[in-house]
């Protein structure tokens, strides 16, 4: 029904953000990985889907045309609503949920936000045939698919929300944690951010 919306983004939450489209305010749900790029005060354009329900019509908006595609196909699964499906597209890029599923992963798939076994053996089945978003090859292991490095979660938690705090967008961190391969187990957060910093100004 809407294709897309483009405006002025006013307000951003936790799960949603409201964009003003000629002075009317749209509230629309959006990934965690789109939430990251967005700025108050930014004119932006997000593709959307619309969910009708009985009791609500909720918007939901994509940077991507890949994520918008992603999307469409996750909620064809059986037992996967949208809000599961927001949460899968802004924890692992599509490609790496598409080799995930060529491959039968279910390591990878189980540890999505919202996937238990059946629900990852469900993926497999039905989205097998369908998911075309990478070439053949294995499957890379979970830290470099989910785009984090392999120390301790609250160590890349605290480094990536300070990078987030400088300005960098979720894609420049989780691009830039995943080819840092020399990070150390034991590196405290200010070590991995420095590393972080240098590695990003070569880019």
């Amino acid at each position: 029904m809407i294709g897309f919306l483009k405006g002025k983004v006013e307000y951003i939450s936790m799960d949603y953000c409201l964009l003003d489209v000629a002075g009317v305010g749209y509230r629309v749900f959006v990934s965690a990985n789109t939430r990251a790029q967005l700025k108050t005060g930014q004119e932006t354009k997000l593709f959307t889907y619309l969910s009708v329900r009985e009791d609500a019509m909720l918007l939901y908006g994509f940077l991507t045309q890949d994520e918008y595609e992603l999307f469409q196909l996750l909620i064809t699964v059986s037992g996967i609503g949208p809000k599961v499906a927001m949460g899968i597209i802004g924890a692992i890029t599509p490609e790496a949920l598409s080799q995930a599923v060529q491959n039968k992963n279910i390591k990878t798939l189980t540890a999505l936000p919202g996937i238990g076994k059946k629900s990852a053996e469900r993926l497999i089945l039905e989205l097998k045939d369908k998911l075309h978003f990478c070439g053949e090859g294995e499957v890379p292991e979970i830290s470099t698919a989910f785009g984090t490095p392999a120390i301790g979660d609250d160590v890349f938690s605290e480094a990536s929300a300070a990078l987030l705090a400088l300005g960098y967008s979720q894609s420049e961190v989780a691009a830039v944690f995943q080819g840092m391969g020399n990070i150390d187990q034991t590196s405290d957060v200010q070590t991995v951010i420095k590393m972080a910093l240098k590695e990003l100004s070569r880019r």
